[in-house]
């Protein structure tokens, strides 16, 4: 049973995930008057068709791994197009149009993202105090005097001067909107001020030099040589996060802005050497999330949703071939050099990323078969 609700709620949240980044390629594109060909949701053999009257063919096929848009394209050699159809080509449209329609999938995972945390908040979560408990002997937190037991209620980022200013820090509504902000902080190397409300009720401001911050690298952890940790709270004990929808939107859209920031710096980190690589997730580290998330409630299961939106949309994003931001690289070099790349050359760069991306990805799959088949 376990391993059917694993697999329902993996082959769901592809579904979901794809079907909505490739939706924002084909709204963008009909925006702009270029003919979809074929919507597909899945690779093989085709399990549903339907022919709409706009001539778009709409599919589910066989393997649920993804999907894609298929664009009256005249750099298409298997296509024939007349004439009286060059208007509708994808190749024959100015440049920020087609630059539009290739970014507007991955923005669509970003949208979704704000949409599904907006929908939590709406609803009302429950949230975790920033109850800080007493920080381990060697932590920067031990090292200023962070009290056991303080209730963070106010944080500042600072600037070069490490010098807080009075009445400028953002209230904390809670440890996991905390938490968001350390890691903020920690990946931009950053310094931040907290105000803190003692157990005795008095309220004092503890300072963070981005020089003292600890390093993001893949050997430690960062968040326990800050020290900066939550105290176990019962349930009763918790609060409840529950907003308005233009406050919910809003809320979400910084959250997603937050999470995006620190997603980014993490990515790079492994390109930089400052992250490992074993952090990497495949398919069987999504499954095994999305298993025990929708075993957990229908809340856990929109965040997990959100946040897998959130790095499918900053994976399509990357500069390689063969993903959107490849293709936006492309649209970049003929804004600045006034020509288009060659067919010839974008094929030959299509083959390169296609070999990155099948390396990330066994290697990913080889991350997730060590952390879920070894002893």
């Amino acid at each position: 049973m376990q391993a059917l609700i694993t697999i329902g709620a993996f082959l769901l949240t592809l579904g979901v995930l794809v079907s909505f980044h490739e939706y924002g390629h084909f709204l963008a594109a009909r925006a702009c008057g270029v003919r979809v060909l074929r919507f597909a949701v899945g690779f093989g053999k085709p399990l549903f068709t339907f022919h709409a009257k706009n001539k778009t063919e709409w599919v589910v096929a066989s393997l649920p791994l993804g999907g894609y848009v298929k664009l009256l394209d005249g750099r298409d050699t298997s296509q024939h197009i007349s004439p009286e159809e060059q208007a509708e080509a994808f190749d024959q449209k100015p440049l920020w149009q087609r630059s539009f329609i290739v970014a507007a999938g991955p923005f669509a995972n970003f949208f979704l993202a704000i949409i599904l945390f907006a929908v939590i908040y709406i609803s009302g979560v429950p949230q975790l105090p920033a109850v800080l408990q007493s920080p381990p002997a060697h932590s920067l937190a031990a090292k200023v005097g962070v009290p056991e037991g303080a209730r963070v209620i106010g944080w500042q980022t600072l600037e070069q001067s490490n010098t807080p200013i009075s009445g400028a820090f953002e209230l904390v509504p809670s440890w996991n909107a905390m938490r968001w902000s350390l890691m903020d902080a920690l990946t931009a190397e950053e310094g931040f001020a907290l105000e803190l409300e003692a157990p005795d009720g008095h309220r004092l401001i503890k300072v963070f030099n981005s020089a003292e911050l600890p390093l993001v690298r893949p050997d430690g952890d960062p968040m326990l040589e800050l020290g900066l940790l939550p105290m176990p709270t019962p349930l009763e004990g918790w609060t409840e996060l529950k907003l308005g929808p233009i406050d919910a939107i809003i809320f979400a859209s910084q959250r997603v802005w937050l999470i995006t920031k620190v997603s980014a710096r993490l990515m790079l980190g492994m390109f930089t050497g400052k992250a490992s690589l074993k952090q990497l997730g495949g398919p069987l580290s999504i499954a095994d999330m999305a298993g025990k998330s929708v075993q957990v409630g229908w809340q856990p299961y929109l965040a997990f949703l959100a946040l897998i939106s959130i790095s499918i949309g900053m994976l399509n994003l990357l500069p390689f071939p063969m993903l959107d931001g490849g293709q936006l690289l492309y649209d970049a070099w003929e804004l600045v050099a006034g020509k288009r790349i060659s067919t010839s050359m974008q094929e030959k760069f299509q083959k390169v990323g296609f070999l990155l991306l099948i390396s990330l990805s066994l290697l990913a799959l080889f991350n997730d078969l060590q952390r879920y088949l070894s002893p």
